[in-house]
């Protein structure tokens, strides 16, 4: 697995994590919210994640 390292990551049990280092294995990733108004960090999520213990 190839880390992106225009994207640093820590979420571990994502798919496309690189276990060796913090970082994004996809080329891009997608952005995106839950709310109508975000208005602070908690409010944006990757919408690229994908559960998977690799």
């Amino acid at each position: 697995m190839k880390k992106n390292e225009a994207i640093s990551c820590t979420i571990q049990n994502c798919k496309h994590h690189c276990k060796s280092a913090d970082y994004c294995s996809l080329s891009h990733i997608n952005v995106g919210t839950h709310e109508c108004n975000p208005t602070v960090m908690e409010c944006t999520d990757c919408q690229s994640f994908e559960y998977g213990n690799k």
